[in-house]
């Protein structure tokens, strides 16, 4: 069974996925990094060894991803001939580009791999503040068909979205591969068949349909 590759797939304004815009890398990295920063505040004070700290709030995750473009095997493409590299790389330079309906670019949701743990690196959700590339291998024509391309992500929350998922009464659950309102309402109510109070607090027609990536309302549990 082949290894699944990375999925991007572009949000709309409402943040939902639009597969019809969606891409692979043609070869997964062999490393991916995730980074977080968070702030603390502290006064120096001469009677201590240590300042006492004030938490000044956290910043954005950053993912960063190293990848390998090259066109010159058919056969590792599925057989489809490319000729020049930028036919594949210029998928993620699209990601950088200003869209007219929104005057920004837009938020990109980065898949890899099943269903993973709660509170696990993917889905990313995020917006591209780097990218860098390098063409390493030419035709006689001087065709790239070799790349190398350095991307940094960085996450994007929706604000509103965000506090929802601070706050107690009312939060919020990205949808994985694999998920069911069931299986949700299972998790979170410990009863499977509590599922339409979701339904109806997301408005779904067909709640036997979920978009990975979506970011479900969950009503609260009390």
């Amino acid at each position: 069974m082949a290894l699944e590759k990375i999925k991007l797939t572009p949000l709309d304004a409402k943040g939902h996925p639009v597969e019809s815009r969606s891409f692979h890398v043609l070869f997964n990295p062999n490393t991916y990094s995730i980074s977080k920063s968070v702030t603390w505040n502290g006064s120096p004070d001469r009677a201590l060894n240590a300042p006492p700290l004030t938490f000044g709030g956290g910043d954005s995750r950053v993912l960063t991803l190293n990848l390998f473009y090259d066109v010159t095997d058919p056969s590792a493409l599925g057989g489809k001939p490319i000729k020049d590299v930028r036919q594949e790389t210029n998928k993620m330079v699209a990601l950088t580009q200003i869209e007219r309906k929104r005057d920004r670019p837009p938020a990109v949701m980065v898949l890899w791999g099943g269903a993973p743990p709660h509170n696990s690196d993917f889905p990313f959700i995020g917006v591209v503040t780097q990218l860098s590339q390098t063409f390493k291998l030419f035709t006689n024509e001087g065709v790239p068909v070799r790349a190398e391309l350095s991307v940094i992500f960085k996450e994007y929350k929706d604000p509103k979205k965000d506090k929802q998922e601070t706050d107690p009464d009312f939060t919020t659950r990205l949808v994985k591969r694999g998920d069911t309102l069931s299986s949700i309402a299972a998790e979170l109510y410990g009863d499977p068949r509590t599922w339409r109070r979701i339904a109806d607090a997301n408005s779904l027609d067909d709640p036997r349909r979920l978009e990975i990536g979506r970011r479900l309302s969950i009503p609260g549990t009390n």
